[in-house]
């Protein structure tokens, strides 16, 4: 007989392991452990990348036949830091809620998904298809050697995902509030205005380059990058830091330095967006001096297909939550920006990003149950439908 996960053990379990990006602490064996006890065939992929540290990954499937369903998602966390009342990585339960790193963002919702399955095997042991998990343990850092890496490794397999869910916390404010069907787009950008080092009292013998990286600043803040289109709120440009290191206030420096990032619609693509921030900067810059500018894009935007699967997942957060949930783009980037290529429908549903990467990060334990719900319904209807 299929064993029924206990949903807030599980998670306990999952944030006991600190699972810090890189580290996995035990996180992916918590969970491996788990899902062979419910029949999956489990695969802890190592992958490494020159310049980056080795990352842990879990590919788990149970059966062999189509549809595979997929859940993705991630077992590690930002740093704690400061601020904390209670232990981040004990999973305290106080005044209806869990506490700890990563209950949120998103152990929270690989554990639903975990307890989900194990409710739908109970009740479906002879589904007609597959459920997967993939999970990560490089999102939350430079995300080379995590899901991406796996999603080849599934391919050279000629391995399938039909759908899938991302279980990342998708609702702003409340649960059932949103799906995501889509995300924008993220490029960073780190500048460096270089000058002539000098004496204050001498201006005319040294070039000071923080007039020229605040006028360049200015006209980046300045320029509208867009209107936004049908599915994404405008393109924002945030300047993220400005500085010079300059340990005295009678020096001109030699150098000054800003980053920013600019998280954008589906105007733009990643290379004609670099080309717009060189233009303006080039023309607010003037020829007066050297600069250098370096753009490094985390993925475009990207709009999944909604089609019948969103019905599913739409239907079922209705029927548990009593409210049909809103279809959304915004937030952060996410994985289903590399598993958009490989599987033609993949929906981010999980847990409300209130707490996320803060301290005290906490989850309702009614969130929890009714997104376990959600899930278990989601399989089932998802299966019935493909009978």
């Amino acid at each position: 007989m299929t064993q029924q996960i206990n949903t807030i053990e599980l998670l306990q379990k999952l944030v006991q392991c600190p699972s810090v990006t890189p580290k996995d602490c035990g996180a992916l064996d918590v969970l491996g452990d788990v899902l062979s006890s419910l029949g999956f065939t489990c695969h802890k992929l190592v992958f490494s990348d020159e310049g980056t540290p080795d990352v842990s990954n879990l590919y788990a499937r149970l059966g062999t036949k189509s549809p595979n369903f997929c859940f993705a998602g991630h077992t590690d966390v930002v740093p704690v830091g400061d601020g904390w009342t209670v232990e981040p990585f004990a999973g305290e339960i106080k005044d209806g809620k869990i506490y700890g790193r990563g209950t949120e963002d998103m152990k929270g919702g690989v554990a639903c998904f975990a307890a989900a399955v194990s409710a739908f095997l109970k009740e479906h042991k002879n589904f007609d298809g597959s459920i997967s998990f993939l999970i990560t343990g490089d999102e939350e850092g430079v995300a080379i050697n995590g899901t991406k890496k796996v999603l080849e490794w599934l391919d050279e397999k000629d391995e399938k995902l039909d759908v899938c869910i991302v279980g990342e916390p998708s609702n702003p404010d409340f649960m059932g509030q949103e799906i995501k069907i889509g995300r924008r787009g993220s490029l960073n950008g780190s500048l460096t205005v270089y000058g002539t080092q000098g004496h204050v009292a001498k201006p005319h013998l040294a070039d000071n380059p923080i007039p020229r990286l605040l006028n360049i600043l200015s006209a980046l803040d300045k320029k509208t990058l867009d209107n936004g289109t049908e599915h994404f709120q405008p393109s924002n440009l945030e300047i993220t830091t400005i500085d010079v290191g300059n340990a005295t206030e009678n020096l001109i420096p030699a150098q000054a330095s800003a980053k920013f990032n600019i998280r954008f619609c589906d105007v733009h693509t990643s290379e004609t967006l670099k080309q717009l921030i060189k233009n303006i900067i080039n023309k607010a810059n003037n020829n007066q001096g050297k600069y250098d500018l370096e753009l490094i894009s985390s993925g475009d935007a990207f709009l999944s297909h909604v089609g019948a699967f969103h019905k599913i997942v739409s239907e079922a957060v209705n029927e548990i939550m009593g409210k049909p949930p809103q279809s959304d783009t915004s937030g952060g980037i996410s994985d289903a920006r590399f598993i958009k290529n490989y599987c033609k429908e993949v929906l981010e549903f999980g847990l409300v990003a209130l707490t996320m990467h803060k301290a005290d990060e906490n989850v309702p334990l009614k969130d929890i149950e009714n997104l376990t719900k959600i899930y278990k319904l989601i399989l089932e209807k998802y299966f019935k439908e493909k009978k």
